[in-house]
C-alpha cells in the first residue's frame, strides 16, 4: 500500500489524495502536523524539507510538491504500480 505524508492545509495533497482515488489505488494517509516521526522521516528523503505530498511504497520515495498528474505516474512507474 502507498503511505502519503500529508498536511490538512496542502492543495497538492488534496489534488495527489483525488489522483490516488480516481485511480483505484489505495493508499494510508499520514499526517506530518500529528505526527513528529513522520515529520522526520519526511524530512530525511526530501532533503531536509517538510515536502509534502510525499509517496512511499516500498524502497520508493518522492515528493509530489507542486502536483502534476505526470508526476504521479513517474511515481507509480518507479514504484511497479
Amino acid at each position: 500500500m502507498i503511505k502519503m505524508y500529508t498536511t490538512s492545509w496542502c492543495p497538492d495533497c488534496h489534488a495527489t489524495k483525488r489522483a490516488l482515488t480516481s485511480k483505484g489505488l489505495a493508499f494510508e494517509e499520514i499526517n506530518i502536523e500529528q505526527d513528529d516521526q513522520a515529520a522526520q522521516y519526511v524530512m530525511s528523503v526530501n532533503g531536509g524539507r517538510r515536502s509534502v505530498p510525499t509517496l512511499v511504497h516500498g524502497d520508493v520515495a518522492a515528493s509530489l510538491s507542486g502536483f502534476r498528474p505526470q508526476k504521479l505516474d513517474a511515481f507509480l512507474a518507479e514504484a511497479g504500480l
